[in-house]
């Protein structure tokens, strides 16, 4: 079988580890390098983050590199603690002193320009966290986004819900010019799972309970990730009385890395152009669909709206099942 080659961007929180943990498991994906960004924790969390998921799954051959610390402008706003103040639930006690050394030198927009133009037309992006790295790759070099197989972006919102403002979703509020750019430029195949998609494909609580329960090292590391995080409660998110979409277990950066795995995992899709909203003061960095081309855009974005559960479901099971690949 021919791999699809690619590069996952992350800002490594709890579900950012599950959708990387399914590319690892995936037998037609071969990750070619993992950059990091800010967004659920500072940007050094995030590297240790993702070296504890490739060292759980015996995959330290992977690249990991440093990418942005903050938003393309502006300062930045305080990092969310969804997932605990390091991304992963504030659980793991025992860090790794000489993390740094496992970091490669080179910054993550600058590999991430290299793999794809020594790769042209053949490296598949997925984005799960702000899109800074992907902003500042199509500055240094206007023809990157051109050189990309196809991108997949796990943010922004279909209907101006929001989850950290009122009307806009974690990763592209916590860089709207970034996202903006993003969605302007680039003119690849571009796939968008909206927070939206995510929850309204939510999954059972009892299906949660038996994923964590596999007897399997991954399962265990996210047993051990999700045991003290809210965010992954049964009672806190009854609690919590979603008035959008009810209480579910959603593992919001799988549902973009699955449609790269699993084309046909996608079942309902709007193709169309979007904007990111910039200057409003409640809607900023919301994404607005264009439904009825007033914005006479010449590139249009498949945005994800339903997807196959039992497809779904699978690759969440596996992802926790399998050793790395070699």
């Amino acid at each position: 079988m021919e791999k699809k080659q690619v590069i996952i961007d992350t800002d490594c929180g709890i579900d950012d580890a599950q959708a990387i943990m399914m590319a690892l498991a995936a037998p037609n994906i071969q990750i070619v390098g993992v950059t990091c960004v800010f967004g659920n924790a500072a940007v050094e969390h995030v590297c240790q983050n993702v070296l504890r998921v490739l060292s759980v799954n015996i995959c330290l051959q992977i690249p990991v590199f440093k990418g942005s610390g903050g938003p393309l402008v502006g300062a930045s706003t305080p990092i969310s603690d969804h997932f605990g103040t390091d991304g992963l639930g504030d659980v793991i006690k025992d860090k790794d002193p000489q993390w740094e050394e496992k970091i490669q030198r080179e910054h993550a927009v600058n590999a991430m320009i290299r793999l794809v133009t020594e790769n042209q037309k053949q490296v598949s992006l997925v984005a799960l966290g702000p899109l800074t790295n992907l902003a500042l790759a199509v500055r240094l070099d206007p023809s990157f986004p051109q050189k990309l197989k196809d991108l997949f972006i796990m943010g922004g919102n279909m209907e101006g819900k929001g989850n950290v403002t009122l009307c806009a979703e974690f990763n592209f509020a916590m860089d709207p010019e970034s996202a903006y750019i993003v969605l302007e430029e680039f003119l690849c195949p571009t796939y968008v799972a909206s927070w939206e998609y995510a929850c309204r494909n939510g999954l059972t609580w009892d299906f949660f309970k038996e994923l964590i329960n596999q007897d399997t090292p991954a399962a265990a590391f996210m047993k051990m990730i999700t045991s003290e995080c809210w965010a992954y409660s049964e009672d806190a998110m009854l609690n919590k009385r979603d008035v959008y979409f009810g209480p579910a277990f959603v593992s919001y950066d799988s549902y973009a890395m699955s449609a790269c795995i699993d084309s046909s995992l996608v079942t309902e899709r709007i193709e169309c152009p979007v904007r990111v909203e910039l200057q409003g003061s409640i809607c900023r960095g919301m994404m607005v669909l264009d439904r009825t081309n007033q914005l006479k855009k010449s590139h249009s974005v498949f945005v994800l709206t339903q997807c196959d559960a039992a497809k779904f479901s699978q690759l969440l099971m596996n992802s926790l099942r399998q050793p790395c690949k070699k």
